[in-house]
């Protein structure tokens, strides 16, 4: 039915409900696991309140994001395997658009199915905010299992 899954996550708790149906959903089908996180990267300018940060500020909290990032994946991909997941990568992306970037990696990397969370805003809260995943779902060419 699949043979690779693309799970996007956060490392939040909300996320971590797609981690395990992405885990089970695999083992189920003997496919293939690839977590993706997207790390939103600002531009040089980006003012932290009313302070301008300096390049080597900039790039600091870049490296930290990174590593955060990269730690999450690699204990998804730990877990997958500890659960008996024949096969998973741990990929971390940097983008502007979070959305277009795991459509990107779901391409790139052949996946059959992009499993991601929904925090399930709705009104005002949605149109503030955006939706991430609202965005995958409606853009990505990749079927999309949603989970809240």
């Amino acid at each position: 039915m699949y043979e690779r899954i693309l799970v996007a996550t956060d490392g939040s708790e909300l996320s971590e409900l797609a981690v395990n149906s992405a885990i089970d959903l695999a083992l189920l089908t003997q496919a293939e696991l690839v977590a993706v996180k997207v790390v939103h990267h600002y531009p040089a300018s980006y003012f932290e309140g009313s302070i301008m940060l300096s390049q080597s500020e900039v790039s600091h909290l870049r490296e930290q994001a990174d590593s955060e990032a990269q730690r999450v994946v690699d204990a998804v991909k730990e877990k997958a395997a500890s659960r008996g997941v024949k096969s998973a990568r741990a990929i971390v992306m940097q983008a502007e658009l979070i959305s277009e970037a795991i459509i990107e990696a779901a391409r790139v990397h052949h996946c059959d199915l992009i499993v991601m969370a929904s925090h399930g805003r709705r009104g005002i809260k949605r149109l503030l905010m955006g939706s991430e995943t609202l965005h995958v779902l409606t853009h990505s060419h990749t079927p999309v299992l949603v989970l809240r």
